[in-house]
């Protein structure tokens, strides 16, 4: 059994027309960071491709790796969810293929330092029946408009890490 692992990188996301987290680069004082900027107030997202390789079974982890551009207190609520298309067997219009249902967590920012790096982990476990070699679209918000969602001001992703079984 072997855990498969994909890393997702801010500049390979694709956006809708609206409710974007726009992509940026901050020029740090030593290293550039590449990034997504999700707003303290709306609801934006951001969607990845990629291939369900080697799929096994099972739920699948979503590591956001994210850090607050200028806030040291409050949590961030996420959001994930996932389409999965099997290429040659769905009839599905790709175009119009809904989501499964969202799975949320809630991230507290650790304090004290502006631009820390946290992790939010979401086990997803609603996976629109995808199968090994499937076509994936992969969806993470900032869900701003959510009570939950205190921290006031912009949460920015850095990578998406998504692990599963191959068995």
């Amino acid at each position: 059994m072997a855990t498969i692992k994909h890393r997702l990188q801010p500049e390979e996301a694709l956006h809708l027309g609206s409710n974007i987290a726009p992509y940026d680069k901050a020029n740090g004082t030593n290293l550039p960071v590449s990034r997504l900027l999700y707003d303290a107030t709306a609801d934006e997202a951001a969607f990845w491709p990629l291939e369900a390789v080697n799929y096994g079974s099972g739920n699948w982890t979503v590591d956001i790796i994210w850090y607050a551009v200028n806030a040291t207190t409050g949590t961030v609520r996420w959001g994930v969810s996932l389409a999965a298309i099997t290429p040659e067997s769905d009839s599905q219009d790709i175009e119009t293929k809904a989501l499964a249902t969202e799975q949320t967590v809630d991230d507290a920012h650790l304090g004290t330092t502006s631009k820390r790096l946290h992790k939010a982990t979401v086990t997803l476990s609603n996976l629109d029946s995808v199968a090994a070699g499937d076509w994936v679209a992969l969806r993470v918000r900032r869900i701003g408009s959510n009570g939950a969602d205190t921290l006031a001001n912009d949460a920015a992703l850095v990578e998406v890490r998504i692990s599963y079984s191959d068995s």
